[in-house]
């Protein structure tokens, strides 16, 4: 049974939309079959200022699409359609193509279906200016061939100085990706938080680091000053950012979050048992 939207024409708004797929057959002909019912609900397709992006593909596409509109996500929503297996963004199958087209066309409000989760706020000092970024998942600093050195402050105070490879700051919604593997808490997403996570930190009676992840609330940050001379290499969600010689990076809690359109419930906790639990019963 399909997904039952009910049809108000008298009030009903005209959404205007874009569609980002991940380029495989199968994502890009769900594209065009989404173009065709977006055109018979007289969706408007306007891929400059759309008032929601869709995603076909993975959870992989929506981090191209977010980054790609970054500028607008305080007025442009998200929503996925999975071609793969279920994504923590990607929710939407892709036999229900035709009920998530009906939903877009018969919305009289948007912003009743608008849920927001928060994003890292990562900033970047190097010798010249400082340069700020938006991570929806994660953003991670790593040693080049060398071991990561970094002081760490949390709140203007030492706290640690840490050997390792690495250092991964996560969001509440990222905290089910990269975060996990590192044996890191998942978050849920309504938690205004960062999430601190070391790789394969070093650990023994000369090194000593806390040993686990630790979570900022919105109002804390860290400072992260990794040793001078080392070779760093700093991703923001998939991005490899090119930031020469820097002296430091902060990251909090951003003040702006990502938008994303529900048409219908489907809890975080749901979503993490699908992806790492199944069906599987004792």
């Amino acid at each position: 049974m399909g997904i039952v939207c009910a049809r108000i024409d008298k009030g009903a708004i005209r959404v205007k939309y874009e569609v980002i797929n991940r380029g495989d057959q199968v994502s890009a002909e769900l594209a065009t079959k989404f173009h065709q019912l977006a055109a018979d609900e007289q969706l408007i397709h306007d891929p400059v200022e759309p008032d929601i992006v869709v995603s076909i593909g993975g959870d992989g596409t929506l981090l191209n699409a977010f980054h790609q509109y970054i500028d607008r996500i305080d007025h442009t929503a998200f929503v996925g359609i999975h071609t793969g297996h279920l994504g923590f963004y990607a929710d939407w199958k892709p036999e229900e193509l035709s009920d998530l087209v009906r939903c877009m066309g018969r919305e009289t409000s948007l912003e009743d279906k608008i849920v927001k989760y928060p994003l890292a706020h990562v900033q970047i000092t190097n010798e010249q200016d400082t340069q700020s970024f938006l991570a929806l998942n994660e953003c991670t600093l790593r040693g080049f061939e060398s071991t990561l050195v970094a002081q760490l402050r949390v709140n203007d105070e030492d706290f640690e100085m840490f050997r390792g490879d690495g250092i991964c700051i996560s969001t509440p919604s990222g905290s089910t990706a990269y975060n996990k593997s590192l044996n890191g808490a998942l978050i849920h997403p309504s938690l205004e938080t960062i999430q601190i996570a070391e790789i394969a930190s070093i650990n023994n009676r000369v090194y000593r680091t806390l040993g686990s992840s630790m979570v900022l609330p919105r109002h804390h940050h860290c400072d992260i000053y990794p040793r001078a001379g080392r070779n760093i290499v700093l991703t923001v969600d998939h991005l490899n950012v090119d930031i020469g010689n820097f002296r430091s990076i902060r990251c909090q809690v951003a003040e702006r979050k990502v938008r994303f359109v529900r048409f219908r419930p489907f809890p975080f906790w749901n979503r993490v048992k699908e992806a790492f639990i199944g069906d599987l019963l004792e």
